[in-house]
């Protein structure tokens, strides 16, 4: 709202091209680098969205070393002359380049750019995945190091960052409206058919993140207790005794706006986390939109989790997830409860997460 903004997609790569030519996002690339169209475009007032006409090498391939450098140095060159080359036809005055957890392409763009400094947002622990670990185990920690300030969605990524560079900063991150709705008149048909009491999950179903085992457990410990899960699933997912079990329902992928209907007709929602790399650091976002329709939460303890102790239950082990899901059932909720949760996931606002980050960059400023 108080500055304009040049939000820059990322660029194609020659493997992309080749593996998804018929990808709508190829496409899309391939118009701007071949026939100038949708290069850059104000989508609304003082956001430009920039298609750079740029395709990049495919590098991750290699072993880390000076060939990789060499190539990706060249990679973070063409790519910040398309941005260079924008930023001057915007006309922009002393830009501040905002790095989205890229630390391939962003890794040297602050020495190709004109800008006044630096930040790189950190939201997501990438290294815990192979695909990333190769080479960002390397370039995460260097571009950390490098950049002037460094925000992050969660404390756990914000002491990892600090190991690198002091002038890190917890932002956390906000809430989309779309979850502060009141309880529809009419449920969807797929759940309203299933009897109460209800226990549900949103979001995909994979291995990597969610406890199978702790979710067979819930539906076995009680016929009555009918257990929703709402998402794609992963091959594990598919091929889980979850699918032999009456009181389990898979109701598949819903659209974004359509969740908050399913989610108010939960009596308890999880959040059924295995503790693992690429889950303990990670911001819950999904907690935060239960905690938006009201619902009581159920969670596995993380470090990040803590901070929402006070509003959620959470479990350190299987048996208290059945002992807190137990305990809701047979006491019921309260209204007072029930907009207490709603007041602290409203207060988990972009505004209120933007407004921290400025207030970092203004310590850096004043330094």
């Amino acid at each position: 709202r108080h500055n304009r903004v040049l939000y820059v997609n990322r660029p194609l790569d020659r493997i992309t091209q080749w593996k998804a030519p018929k990808d709508k996002k190829t496409i899309n690339r391939l118009k701007s680098i071949k026939k100038g169209e949708n290069v850059l475009d104000e989508v609304e007032k003082d956001l430009f969205v920039f298609n750079p006409q740029t395709k990049l090498e495919s590098i991750n391939w290699l072993p880390h070393g000076k060939v990789y450098t060499l190539l990706n140095k060249q990679n973070n060159r063409r790519l910040a002359r398309q941005i260079q080359k924008a930023s001057d036809q915007l006309r922009f005055k002393d830009p501040v380049l905002f790095i989205d957890n890229d630390f391939y392409n962003g890794l040297y763009l602050q020495d190709y750019l004109n800008v006044e400094y630096t930040i790189y947002y950190l939201r997501d622990y990438l290294l815990a995945q192979p695909y990333f670990n190769r080479h960002g185990k390397f370039s995460e920690p260097e571009l950390i190091s490098k950049v002037d300030l460094v925000v992050t969605n969660s404390l756990y990524l914000t002491k990892y960052a600090k190991k690198y560079n002091t002038r890190s900063y917890y932002t956390g991150q906000g809430t989309g409206d779309e979850f502060f709705v009141n309880e529809p008149a009419v449920f969807p048909p797929d759940i309203s058919r299933i009897k109460k009491p209800v226990i549900g999950y949103c979001g995909f179903l994979t291995e990597m993140r969610l406890d199978i085992k702790l979710l067979e457990k819930i539906a076995a410990h009680s016929a009555d207790w009918n257990l929703v899960l709402i998402g794609p699933e992963d091959e594990a997912f598919k091929n889980s005794a979850l699918h032999q079990m009456s009181n389990v329902h898979f109701l598949g992928n819903k659209p974004e706006k359509e969740l908050p209907s399913y989610v108010h007709y939960f009596d308890v929602c999880l959040n059924p986390q295995l503790v693992n790399q690429l889950t303990v650091g990670n911001y819950p976002r999904k907690v935060d939109e239960y905690l938006a329709t009201g619902k009581p939460v159920v969670a596995t303890r993380t470090e990040t989790m803590e901070a929402f102790a006070d509003c959620t239950y959470l479990c350190d082990s299987h048996d208290d997830y059945i002992s807190f899901i137990s305990r809701i059932l047979e006491d019921g909720d309260d209204q007072a409860a029930k907009e207490r949760r709603i007041a602290i996931a409203r207060s988990h606002t972009w505004e209120n997460s933007v407004a921290l980050m400025y207030e970092a960059m203004h310590q850096f400023k004043t330094l």
